[in-house]
């Protein structure tokens, strides 16, 4: 339909407007679902609104019939990598000539049936960033964005946003900030994204709890104890860890004495799946089970 500066003709029709509610339900929530439906909104020019909520992700979109129905139809196959929609819910509700879509607040109240997502291993784009010179969080150890991160081992509470993380006592950054609210931007709103400027910062500490190195310079020497044979405690954003040489018969015999642990297993490491090959023997349905694992997930 034709019109003068944005309105229809004198005698047609004024396109009838229409208003949709869906509660989405299933990995919903801290896997970049919010920025994926607030981009299809804008690009079908509906308003409307998206928030996290105790059931998982409520959308309202408003605009003309076909928009809204194009958004419905679009939505599954719009998701994120991470998400997983097991059950959508769509009601029709009163038109309020909204404009404009929003990303809200969260709406508050204790879990229903909102799922908390696992850790995820390391996305390509965050990989070579880390790998990158250049980049500003080149040898960052806790680059993260929407697509990858932790997840589970550091959410407090739901619904899943910043302040009910480990991360909330690390105020973001003027950049990380901005990538934070850029709707264009991968990270945005990534509730764990940080960098070397407003931290988490890694650090190592002797026996005593002295503080010997810092940074980059901590890794390397966390790498060079393990290789010594020694036992290494790792304090993460989502806890501890204890780590020793695997192939080595005295360190791992002394952390089973510390951890009364004479015969249970302990979680082996790898770095990618052809090192687990070589290893143990592992069937296809337990190849597939790790790679979707959360802390055992890794990239070909």
């Amino acid at each position: 339909m034709e019109t003068m500066g944005g309105f229809p003709r004198k005698g047609e029709a004024v396109p009838s407007r229409i208003r949709a509610r869906m509660v989405c339900r299933g990995l919903v929530q801290g896997v970049g679902f919010r920025p994926s439906v607030y981009r299809l909104a804008t690009a079908l020019h509906l308003g409307g609104n998206v928030r996290n909520g105790p059931d998982g992700v409520v959308i309202e979109v408003e605009g003309e019939e076909a928009a809204v129905d194009e958004f419905i139809r679009r939505l599954p196959r719009s998701l994120p990598p991470l998400a997983k929609l097991d059950g959508l819910e769509t009601t029709m509700v009163r038109a309020v000539n909204q404009l404009d879509f929003e990303v809200l607040a969260s709406l508050g109240g204790a879990r229903r049936r909102a799922l908390v997502p696992p850790d995820t291993a390391l996305c390509s784009d965050c990989r070579g960033e880390m790998e990158s010179p250049s980049d500003r969080r080149h040898r960052y150890p806790f680059i993260t964005c929407t697509n990858c991160g932790p997840r589970f081992s550091i959410v407090r509470s739901l619904p899943y946003d910043r302040e009910r993380t480990a991360m909330a006592c690390f105020p973001l950054c003027p950049q990380c900030h901005s990538e934070y609210t850029d709707t264009a931007d991968r990270r945005y709103h990534a509730e764990p994204v940080c960098c070397p400027e407003c931290g988490p910062r890694l650090w190592l500490c002797d026996a005593e709890g002295r503080r010997v190195a810092e940074g980059p310079s901590a890794l390397e020497a966390s790498r060079q104890a393990l290789a010594e044979g020694k036992i290494l405690a790792v304090k993460g954003i989502g806890g501890f860890q204890l780590a020793c040489r695997a192939d080595l018969e005295g360190p791992v015999a002394e952390l089973r004495r510390r951890k009364r642990r004479p015969t249970k297993p302990f979680a082996l490491m790898v770095g990618d799946l052809g090192t687990a090959r070589s290893l143990v023997c592992l069937a296809a349905d337990e190849e597939d089970a790790g790679l979707r694992a959360a802390a055992l997930r890794v990239e070909d």
